[in-house]
């Protein structure tokens, strides 16, 4: 399983990576795949807030997959990574809206 493991931290990497190019970006980013990023008020700010959002998400996704280290093929062990990174994952739209909320001009 530790193969598994290996794909999910690439996986993770990539939401890194997201991160940091939302961090040194100049212009406001988009988030959704295929929407123009918004019109805010403090661009900087606003990129920080993503790219620090896709770094604890990225963060989070790691450790949900420790677990991938020690379970059998085909385990029970699987259901709780599985809905832990829905959960995660609905909670980062969740926190995104409220970014783009604050930032987005009036």
């Amino acid at each position: 399983m530790s193969i598994v493991f290996v794909i999910w931290s690439l996986a993770s990497a990539i939401f890194l990576g997201i991160g940091i190019s939302a961090w040194i970006s100049k212009k406001p980013v988009g988030f959704f795949a295929g929407v123009k990023p918004p019109e805010v008020k403090d661009t900087k700010k606003y990129n920080h807030s993503v790219a620090i959002l896709w770094f604890v998400y990225a963060i989070f996704i790691e450790v949900c997959g420790i677990p991938l280290l020690f379970l059998e093929q085909n385990s029970v062990g699987f259901i709780p990574v599985i809905f832990g990174v829905v959960v995660i994952t609905i909670a980062l739209l969740i926190v995104y809206l409220q970014i783009e909320k604050k930032y987005r001009l009036p």
